[in-house]
Formats: C-alpha cells, structure tokens, sequence
C-alpha cells in the first residue's frame, strides 16, 4: 500500500512529536501546549482551514481534496490530553511533568492523525473534504460532548466520523474491531447512607451507617446475577466506601458510597438506574437508616454502524492484512460515542504489542504502530472517498 510506504518515511518525524507530547502531558481541557503544537503543524503542512477552541480547547483541520464531485466529507478523531499518574517507565522522553503522564497512548493518536493530515495535505488524492478533528478531555472531561455541543459535525459538516485507539496485548499492527457495541456506557453513583451515630460501645442506640453500608454494597451485587438477563453485559461496582470519621470507637452518622455501573444497551441503563436506587433505598429502610441516591448519566456506549465498520475493517485490512472483525466488546468506555452519536462511523482498535496496560504507569507507546495508524486514518479518506 503507498501510504504504508509514505508514513515509513515519515516515521522519525512523527515519532519526534509523539514523544514531545509525551514528555509534556497535559490533563482534560488544559491542554493548550499541545493545542497550539497541533494547530501550528496543521497550519504547517498547508490545510485549508484550521480553527482553534472548538469544545473549549479541541483544534480542527479542514484538508479539501483535488475534487468536491461528491460532496462527501469524513471526519477522522484523535484525543489529546493525557492522565494524573505518576510516571514509571524510566524512558528518555519520560513525563517531564510531575503527576502527569500519556498512560494511554493519546500523545500516539494525536501523532498518528498528524502524519495522516501532513499526508493528505501533500497528496490530496481523493474526491471530498477530510476534517481531522483533535479533542480535549476524553479522560473523564467529556471533551467529545463539548465539541459536538460546539457545533462540530453541522459546522464542518460531516458526514461520517471514525476514530482509533491503540490496545495492549494486540500485536502490533493488527486491528481489532466490531459491529455495534463496541465499548460500554459509563455512569457513576453515589448514595449518602444517614443513620443515627454514637458510641460504638452502645450500638443498640444508633443505626449503625457502617453494617447499612455493608449491606447495600453486598444487595448492589445482585444486579447483574439476579436482574439483568446473563447474555447482557452489565457491571456495578461499589468503588469508595467513605466514613465521616477515622475513629475506633464512633459509629458514624453518614456514610458515603461512590461507584460506577456498565452496560451495552440502553434498555438495561435504565433498568439497572432504577434497581440502584430501589435497592439502596430499600435497604437503608429496612435497617431504620436513609439512603440518598444520586445517579448521573456519563458516556453513552460506543457503537459502531454496520456499513462504516465493515469499511473500516477493509481498509484495515489493506494496510497490514491483519484484522479480527469480531473482537469482544469492552467495559471500559470513550467518549467518541457522542460523535458517534451525531453521525454514523466506527471505532478500531489498533495493537499496542506487549506492553504494560493502558492506564498504568510503566505504559508507553509503541512507536512501531505509528504507520499503521497512519495509514488508516489516511487510507479511510482516500478509500471512501476515492479520486474522481
């Protein structure tokens, strides 16, 4: 495939900013370093049109092709910010910022969606318009939320929109990807237990919060085993336990539970929305005690259309022959799904080899993916949108 053969030329130029992001993360939407980096070789490699601050701090490029017959434009998504761990790999181009590190690879997508842009602005070899879109705060900010909010997919005007995420334990090079449900929904939980505290000598006395706590944490666990089909995925999980006080002797008057709950279809989020806030309640009343309940929506699944992940796993395909098109879906969650959302698209994974999982402070990017990344990024433009 020439691309292929393109980004292999490009490689060292493409590794250098990957690894300059790297040393410099930033976090959610205080990501203006590597904004202002991204909008300058943008403006470098000769786009049409680069504009600044969409979703709060997002950059997007606007690469026309050497013909518009057919209108078409396809939008290609990388994120930017990166995660509040401490560094551990030991690496040159290690964090150079204390508490901040790329464990996920985003400093690798924002690199790779670059070499495709510098790319496609040399070549334009393809009929319609690529809008390679660069977001803030995928980590937990929303950052997709807000730049669709900001008018995104009608100002730009896309059509389709696709976007990648590298994976350890895939071998570098190879792409995995699904029809449908391709990552979960994300909400978080909290319930403030209230009871009546006191000397924890005189237990007959009070609601003891702790044993209410307890119980509600252990009922939330039949959820997914007693009231959710067993072939839907769902995950509760009871992630902070928090009393009001750290002494030995005192049954506290509150006690606080966050957490969060996963599922693959919307039907079984609000079932599951619904039991949560039964099962607290009702359980804190059983004991004399009140349970508060506050649930919030987060990211929605991510799901892939039927016909653009099909493409995407062709063009996959032509770039290292090496694609697994039925790849189990994940808990975790991504906040493309609200692009994904506005317009019909797909997600795909992309091996990161043998390294420390995402997330974890040993994590880097694998380099060696880059032209890979590139090359489908680029080679989704020029495949679906074909030179007249």
């Amino acid at each position: 495939m020439p691309v292929k053969n393109r980004f292999a030329e490009l490689l060292p130029e493409i590794t250098a900013w990957r690894r300059d992001f790297h040393e410099h993360p930033e976090l959610l939407f205080d990501v203006h370093r590597t904004a202002d980096k991204v909008a300058g070789l943008l403006r470098s490699f000769g786009c049409d049109e680069v504009v600044e601050g969409i979703g709060r701090t997002g950059v997007v490029g606007v690469i026309r092709g050497r013909s518009d017959t057919r209108g078409r434009v396809i939008g290609l998504r990388a994120d930017m910010d990166a995660l509040p761990i401490h560094e551990a790999t030991g690496l040159p181009h290690a964090s150079k910022t204390p508490g901040k590190m790329h464990a996920c690879g985003h400093d690798g997508h924002t690199a790779m969606l670059l070499g495709a842009a510098k790319y496609l602005a040399e070549t334009r070899n393809f009929d319609g318009t690529a809008v390679v879109i660069f977001q803030p705060a995928e980590e937990g900010g929303g950052g997709g939320r807000e730049m669709v909010a900001d008018g995104l997919m009608d100002r730009f005007g896309v059509q389709e929109v696709y976007g990648m995420h590298n994976m350890p334990g895939i071998p570098v090079g190879h792409f995995h990807i699904r029809e449908g449900a391709m990552m979960a929904a994300a909400d978080q939980f909290e319930i403030t237990v209230t009871g009546k505290g006191g000397h924890a000598a005189k237990p007959h006395e009070c609601v003891d919060t702790t044993l209410v706590a307890s119980h509600i944490v252990i009922a939330l666990q039949s959820i997914a085993s007693r009231n959710v089909d067993p072939l839907k995925q769902v995950v509760v999980s009871v992630c902070t336990f928090r009393t009001e006080t750290q002494a030995h002797n005192v049954i506290p008057q509150t006690v606080l539970l966050r957490g969060t709950v996963r599922t693959m279809d919307p039907e079984v989020q609000d079932h599951v929305e619904g039991r949560v806030k039964a099962i607290a309640e009702g359980t804190a009343q059983t004991f004399g005690a009140v349970a508060d309940v506050t649930y919030m929506r987060g990211y929605p699944v991510t799901m892939n259309s039927p016909e653009n992940t099909r493409f995407a796993a062709d063009v996959a395909r032509a770039v290292s022959g090496q694609v697994d098109e039925n790849t189990a879906p994940l808990m975790g969650a991504e906040d493309f799904s609200f692009m994904l959302n506005e317009r019909p698209g797909a997600y795909i994974f992309l091996g990161n080899g043998d390294t420390a999982s995402v997330h974890h402070p040993a994590y880097d990017f694998d380099d060696n993916a880059i032209p890979f990344g590139s090359s489908w990024y680029a080679g989704m433009v020029e495949a679906r949108m074909p030179a007249a």
